[in-house]
Parts: C-alpha cells; structure tokens; sequence
C-alpha cells in the first residue's frame, strides 16, 4: 500500500475515533502510528478528504469527515447544535436562522448533510445560515423537516 494511502487511512481512522483539534495534534497522532508528515502534507490531505472543523465545548473546534457525519452525530455534534441555533425566521421562500457566533458553519454542515429535499441551497455566515426554500415548500414543513438536526426547533419557530 503506498504512503498516502496508508497515510489517509490513518487520518481517518484518528478523526473517527478521537476528538482531534488541530493539525499539530494530529501530526503528533500520527507519529504514534509510525508516519512522519509534515504540516503541508497534511493541510492537503485534509482538503483532499474534505475534513471541516465544527465548535466543540470542551475542545474549542474539531475534525469531522462530513461523509460520517450521520455516524458522528450522536456522540459529538447533536449537543452542539441543539444549544447553538438561536432562532429561525421567513420571508417567503428564504428561512434565516441565527446562531451563537462562530456556529453558523457547523449547522450547516449538519443541515447540508442531511440532502433535505426541501432546501435548494444554504450559505453561512458567522451566526447567520441563510436558507432558500424549494418552491412550494411550506415554512411548516421545513420547520418539521429540521427537527431531524434540532429536535426543538419548532421552539424556536415564531
């Protein structure tokens, strides 16, 4: 097996398994399993794999592999989430839910993951995900939809 190969592997299996923050701890994480790197090689790596960073309590941010997101959800992001979205409301077929700051991009990624039938697209700021509704999508809909990622969210629907 060739050296990326192996490399990646190990990369995967360190996020899925451990609560890994940064690129020096994983350098580190990596050195346990006999693999020198260095820190370009592995900012390509991670891109390459699509590796995103989302808040964590304790940790500050961590990696996730956004294709296991489903299988990471219990155990590090659903409590993230259902504390870091704020509100949700409409104007017509755009929804705008607010966030604590910096968690936009994490719900998103939640949200994305998911391929909800009933959203076209989302774009996050800081605290802010816009969200744009497929025609004919009621805001009831959506709301029920989203409960998948925030159980409750119809809380926080005015």
């Amino acid at each position: 097996m060739r050296n990326k190969t192996k490399r990646l592997l190990a990369i995967r299996k360190l996020i899925e398994s451990e609560l890994i923050s940064s690129q020096e701890e994983l350098i580190f994480q990596l050195k346990g399993f006999g693999m020198e790197t260095t820190q370009s090689t592995l900012s390509r790596d991670l891109k390459f794999m699509k590796v995103a960073k989302i808040p964590h309590k304790e940790k500050g941010y961590i990696y996730i592999i956004p294709e296991n997101i489903n299988e990471q959800k219990e155990e590090k992001i659903s409590s993230i989430i259902t504390d870091a979205i704020l509100s949700i409301d409409f104007s017509g077929n755009m929804a705008v839910i607010k966030t604590l700051p910096g968690y936009a991009n994490a719900v998103t990624v939640l949200i994305d993951s998911e391929n909800y039938f009933e959203i076209l697209g989302t774009i996050a700021g800081e605290d802010t995900i816009f969200m744009v509704l497929r025609e004919g999508v009621s805001r009831i809909e959506l709301v029920e939809v989203l409960t998948s990622v925030h159980p409750g969210i119809r809380l926080l629907y005015k």
